[in-house]
């Protein structure tokens, strides 16, 4: 193969790769920076920041990755053919007929500059059989010219998705004019920075509204920073950093960041794992980019976002995996499970640790170490939808042998402000998802998740440490019944795809959703309304030490169908033959497989744990073998059937119930020994209330009461006045921490007394306006309006 680089070139290439030595990545930047010249030294950067610095081209993963790259783009190549309406035949982009079909349409015109990109990376990287292959760098100039020409130019009206027109055709041109920089003639460059100004004009930043917050806004704040990289526009990257600013500070409605750690995009919907995501990793390009410029971010309420990698993202990150409670549409994406929508978020905090204090850096750099080495289940350097930058900067912390791993650390999370809360203990992690007034039963919209009625109805997701890691990235989604999803309570009323509208739309209109936590354990409650149904039901969790205890009561429906309560359903992999024990006596392996467990004390499932039913309890079993496909719950995903196998424990309420409860417990990693004694202790858990009004807990053997308050009333040693969660535990130390708060966001005054003997009291926020202690402890609480949930702790001196 010939080269067509210039002396120039050639020389700044041989310079670099001279000083690279054996760790060479890339071909040096064409466009070589100058001290005068400082858009040179951002594509410089930038070039580095897309391709990956500081590996060795010839060493594992990354080898076989450049060599996977060259035969991706030796396919694109020969199968280009620039013609009307399409660069490539199976890329279509001409005008549409039809509204619906425009999103397809505008998806494939991005789609095209994203295959240009990686054309550009082939011809760029070290490795890749197509480095500096002149007929590769042509045909990256012709198909450029092609679709500045067909459809992405100045003169040009956008159809379809916004999003395809505003951020993903000009972050592939943008990134390809920036490889190919000293190959494109300026009169071309001038013409392609024009359309990216027609399409993503400064207006695209003037407000902090609709598609340009959150993710959305630093997605288009690259864009203009890397069209002044191109276009030596010192103004379009001034504009860019100043248009990030708005995305720093916490917010108490809409998208963003939120002060409990929550991040909310689309208005409705938790998006830590998706959305935030690509605003985390947005985020850590720009601020090395930019760094050391004239146009470095400086704004001090970046912290904001620094503070947030351990306040909003590492909560929902287990073991490698981001869970799927806050990934949104995301889940129905067969390209991409848990585990590889997480790796990304571990590559995009070493990146941001960059930009951040030495020690929070040394920090990231260890929670992301721990996180790699324990994901046995899909290790990142295995991942193969992981970029080479990411790998690299993965690898490298791997091999930093200076680091110490952090471990998963145990304790609760409560997030109000996006129903969501996650729980950990050692050997094992859970997450749950809520709806309410404010956050969406799910998210569907561009033919996504078009079966995730039901996700936000109290979904309990479980993993274990060692065991059970790749629980919902084994086709679960595809496959899973999903009227029976683990935790749910959901009426069986026929639902059609995309029930309740896209985009998150569809709110309950209920308002006590959330609970209270001392930090280790929690009390956490929904008041249910069932998406499209007359389902209504109060539904409350127990976080402690190695059980949720899970209460549901009030259930009453009028949709002319059963409900159902899944206490779980387990994915058991293709073959499915895992045993499962009913009070000692081990059910059938054949499938399918259906029982009524009537009387059951207890449940074992094996290498998963266990399950309790105190007092007894009628469940049903099935072990099936369920078949889907993706395209089910996806409009793009393939139409070919998978199949998984199941094991589902409900309770059946039975058509239009009235007043049905149920309760039970898990235990996840628990063996059957010991699920078996906790189910035969009757006095280690005692159910003080489940039904409509109120539902709590007493555990002796920690100390601890707890109740969720639906309405005011008495319930064990406590009574309050007004709907509120509750949860007092008592320490050896002759202390006791009163946790308690207002799920529903109303309260202007709310009464509490605890009837245990108080000697003082040792600390209360400002909230508390009156304790009186002796006898029993009463505290009077002001105004909770504006706690927006949060749990308010007070600590006293037992008598």
């Amino acid at each position: 193969m010939t080269s067509a680089w210039s002396r120039r070139t050639f020389l700044a290439t041989s310079a670099a790769l001279t000083a690279a030595g054996s760790g060479a990545l890339m071909l040096a930047t064409p466009a070589t920076a100058t001290e005068d010249d400082p858009y040179a030294a951002l594509r410089t950067t930038w070039s580095a920041l897309i391709l990956g610095e500081g590996f060795s081209p010839t060493a594992e993963p990354f080898r076989s990755r450049l060599a996977d790259l060259g035969a991706k783009a030796s396919r694109l190549l020969s199968t280009m053919a620039p013609a009307e309406g399409s660069l490539w035949p199976d890329a279509v982009f001409a005008d549409p007929d039809t509204d619906a079909e425009s999103y397809v349409l505008s998806g494939r015109m991005a789609d095209s500059f994203v295959r240009l990109s990686t054309l550009a990376q082939a011809y760029r990287q070290q490795g890749t059989g197509l480095t500096g292959d002149t007929g590769l760098r042509d045909a990256v100039l012709t198909g450029l010219e092609h679709l500045n020409t067909q459809v992405y130019n100045g003169g040009r009206a956008r159809y379809g998705n916004w999003y395809s027109w505003q951020i993903g055709a000009p972050q592939a041109l943008l990134d390809v004019c920036v490889l190919m920089y000293d190959a494109i003639a300026p009169e071309r460059l001038t013409r392609y920075c024009a359309a990216v100004d027609h399409f993503v004009p400064d207006s695209a930043v003037a407000s902090y509204t609709g598609t340009s917050t959150g993710a959305n806004r630093v997605d288009l704040c690259r864009v203009l920073a890397l069209r002044g990289a191109v276009g030596g526009s010192a103004a379009k990257i001034a504009l860019a950093r100043d248009a990030l600013s708005p995305v720093f500070p916490l917010v108490t409605k809409g998208d963003g960041l939120y002060a409990d750690g929550s991040f909310v995009q689309h208005t409705t919907v938790p998006y830590t794992g998706s959305y935030g995501s690509v605003m985390l990793g947005g985020l850590g390009l720009l601020f090395a980019l930019l760094k050391g410029t004239a146009w470095e971010v400086t704004d001090p309420k970046r912290q904001v976002v620094f503070d947030a990698v351990e306040n909003a993202w590492a909560p929902f990150v287990y073991n490698g995996l981001v869970m799927d409670a806050v990934a949104g549409r995301a889940i129905s994406r067969s390209e991409v499970d848990d585990h590889r929508r997480g790796h990304p978020i571990l590559a995009s905090v070493v990146l941001l640790g960059r930009g951040a204090s030495d020690a929070e850096n040394n920090r990231w750099r260890g929670l992301v170490k721990g996180w790699a080495q324990r994901d046995y289940y899909s290790p990142p350097l295995s991942n193969p939808s992981l970029g080479l930058t990411s790998l690299a900067r993965i690898k490298d912390v791997l091999d930093d042998t200076s680091l110490t791993p952090v471990p998963e650390p145990v304790g609760h999370r409560l997030l109000p402000d996006m129903a969501r809360a996650t729980h950990r203990r050692p050997g094992w992690a859970a997450s749950l998802s809520m709806a309410d007034r404010r956050i969406t039963y799910y998210e569907t919209g561009n033919g996504e998740n078009l079966r995730g009625w039901h996700t936000g109805s109290g979904m309990l997701y479980w993993w274990g440490d060692t065991f059970a890691n790749g629980q919902y990235s084994d086709a679960f989604w595809p496959t899973v019944d999903p009227y029976r999803l683990p935790g749910t309570t959901a009426s069986r009323k026929v639902l059609p795809d995309g029930a309740g509208g896209d985009w998150g739309t569809s709110l309950p209109d209920v308002n006590w959703v959330g609970g209270v936590t001392d930090g280790k354990r929690a009390a956490v409650g929904q008041y249910l309304k069932g998406l499209s149904s007359t389902l209504t039901a109060k539904k409350s969790w127990f976080f402690l030490d190695d059980t949720v205890v899970c209460l549901g009561a009030g259930i009453h429906g009028r949709d002319g169908a059963a409900v159902e309560t899944t206490v779980d359903n387990r994915s058991l992999g293709p073959m499915g033959n895992t045993p499962f024990t009913v009070d000692g006596s081990v059910k059938p392996l054949t499938l399918p497989w259906s029982a009524p467990l009537t009387g059951a004390s207890w449940a074992h499932l094996a290498g998963h744990g266990g399950y309790v039913f105190p007092g007894g309890a009628t469940v049903k079993a099935l072990r099936e073998n369920r078949t889907g496909r993706w395209r089910h719950i996806n409009t793009a995903g393939s139409t070919d059937p998978v199949s998984r196998k199941y094991l589902t424990l409900w309770f059946d309420h039975g058509q239009d119930p009235s007043d049905a409860t149920y309760a039970y417990q898990l235990l996840p990693g628990a063996s059957e020994q010991r699920t078996a004694a906790r189910a035969a202790d009757s006095d280690w858990l005692r159910v003080l209330a489940n039904t409509d009004d109120q539902q709590g807990v007493t555990v002796p053997s920690l100390g601890l009461t707890a109740v969720n308050f639906w309405f005011g009333g008495s319930v064990g040693p406590l009574v309050a006045d007004a709907p509120c969660s509750v949860m007092v535990t008592e320490h050896a130390d002759g202390t006791a921490t009163v946790c308690l708060s207002d799920p529903m966001r109303m309260r202007t005054s709310l009464t509490l007394t605890w009837n245990r003997a108080v000697a003082s009291v040792v600390s209360k926020p400002a909230t508390v306006t009156s304790a009186t202690t002796g006898a029993s402890l009463r505290l009077v609480l002001g105004d909770l309006s504006g706690t927006r949930g949060a749990t308010q702790t007070v600590k006293v001196r037992l008598s």
